[in-house]
């Protein structure tokens, strides 16, 4: 029901003037299916009040709740349509009155952390882009038979909301910042397990994939009492998030998969002077996919100790600078850091591995992210003590990888289980520091234990062969055609 209730919407948007993308249709998508639940989400807690002998008070008014502008309906359950607007009322009303008075949220809510906020933050970002009144009403219409009651409707909803934002990665453009796979986040929280009680961050947040899946990863495994639900709900899961559309998806995803009120903050992560960072500001697990080959502007950059352009290798200083001792970070990266010779290259891989420990270095093959062609590696560390040796990963999932043939769980299994232990095979090896070149620190090993390919042959050694072959042939034939006589 849902998928092709999400399709239809899509064929919908398709038809309207204003919305031309695939990231035009998630975040139209997304402001819908936000109202809608946040209508189901204030229904539940009148609710659970009035059985224990309360009042609820309505964080929305009443002029602006689903039934009341969206969809009212007559008393067999119908839509009214004399009350239901539509056209260019629906849409003026829209515009005009719900998105400002949403917005004023962020103003009237007591702090940053609640979901008044958070409701004030979206739509102070975002725009109605649906131009047609008429297409909006069967939008709402649609959106309204999505049923929301049940853990495995949740559930069903997220997965596919996850899907859109897997399509809009693969329209190409800038969609693919959004989306990192998720059997790779999830070996990277394999890896990295965090338990209940420590805080997770991913200051480059994104759609939050990767806090979506640390919390279906911690949830699975914790005793599911009071304290450890609202430890998880409240104090564990925290995101910085620069661009609106993305903010937004991030929110959205969030909540979807259960997260009432999350902890991301639409800011600049970047524009932060990591020198301000205190214990307070720290974390026990980051995980994160940073944006990579962008061009940071000098103000920027006099927020680090390392002055470079390069997105990616900030992104890594305030990732070290805000792990606490101990703390465990699991983060994607071009390849090129490995071994880039310039200066904030070589003096980023010195204060890494002299601060943390670089225990593992798991090599992506190519085709790994849709639509981008870069080269990848994870970097596991910890924070605390100095790297003394190093554990390479080779992963070669046996084909090319692609739209067809997207990453899965299954590739990175041995990865994950040999992580464990870190032996030497044919696909891993270790690198001792202390045999590092410390003029360059250059990390970028090739895989010693790789069977040497055979070399090719000279043109004159396969023509050489072709001649014994041809001797041997004509001897079978003279053969056959004597015994034949």
């Amino acid at each position: 029901m849902f998928e092709q209730t999400f399709k239809n919407i899509d064929d919908i948007l398709y038809k309207d003037s204003g919305a031309d993308s695939e990231l035009d249709y998630i975040g139209q998508t997304s402001w819908v299916l936000f109202l809608r639940y946040l209508d189901e989400l204030e229904l539940e807690k009148a609710d659970e009040a009035a059985l224990r002998g309360k009042t609820y008070e309505y964080i929305i008014d009443e002029e602006y709740r689903w039934p009341v502008w969206a969809m009212p309906k007559t008393e067999d359950g119908k839509v009214d349509h004399h009350k239901a607007m539509t056209g260019p009322d629906l849409v003026r009303f829209v515009d005009l009155k719900l998105f400002p008075y949403l917005a004023s949220f962020k103003h009237s809510a007591d702090n940053p952390q609640t979901l008044q906020y958070k409701i004030g933050e979206i739509f102070s970002e975002l725009k109605n882009k649906i131009q047609s009144g008429y297409n909006l009403r069967e939008i709402l219409e649609l959106a309204d038979d999505l049923p929301f009651l049940s853990t495995k409707d949740k559930h069903e909803l997220s997965h596919l909301y996850e899907t859109k934002i897997k399509n809009m990665g693969n329209a190409g453009r800038n969609g693919g910042q959004y989306y990192t796979p998720r059997p790779l986040i999830r070996a990277m929280i394999q890896v990295t397990d965090p338990k209940v009680g420590e805080k997770v961050y991913d200051g480059a947040v994104g759609s939050a994939g990767f806090l979506c899946e640390a919390y279906e990863y911690m949830y699975q495994r914790m005793d599911k009492t009071t304290d450890n639900l609202k430890t998880l709900q409240e104090k564990t899961f925290y995101g910085k998030e620069k661009k609106n559309l993305a903010y937004i998806i991030g929110v959205m995803n969030m909540i979807l998969h259960g997260i009432e009120a999350p902890n991301i903050i639409h800011t600049n992560t970047l524009g932060e002077n990591i020198r301000d960072i205190q214990e307070k500001d720290r974390y026990h697990i980051i995980l994160a996919n940073p944006p990579f080959g962008g061009k940071e502007r000098p103000e920027v950059q006099q927020n680090f100790d390392i002055k470079t352009g390069e997105t990616a290798f900030l992104f890594l200083q305030h990732f070290i600078k805000s792990l606490k001792a101990g703390g465990r970070a699991a983060i994607v990266i071009k390849n090129t850091f490995l071994s880039n010779s310039d200066n904030a290259s070589v003096s980023l891989r010195k204060h890494l591995l002299e601060s943390c420990n670089l225990h593992t270095v798991l090599d992506m093959p190519g085709g790994t992210f849709l639509g981008a062609g870069v080269k990848t590696v994870v970097l596991f560390f910890q924070k605390g003590e100095p790297t003394k040796q190093v554990w390479y990963y080779q992963l070669n999932p046996g084909r090319n990888m692609g739209k067809g043939n997207p990453l899965n769980d299954d590739d990175l299994q041995e990865f994950v289980q040999l992580q464990k232990t870190r032996p030497e095979t044919e696909r891993s090896w270790g690198l001792k520091i202390a045999e590092l070149n410390t003029d360059t620190y250059d990390l970028g090993v090739k895989n010693p234990n790789m069977p040497e390919e055979a070399p090719l042959r000279s043109p004159q050694d396969i023509l050489d062969e072709m001649q014994e072959l041809d001797v041997e042939t004509n001897d079978i034939l003279l053969t056959i055609k004597e015994l034949i006589a």
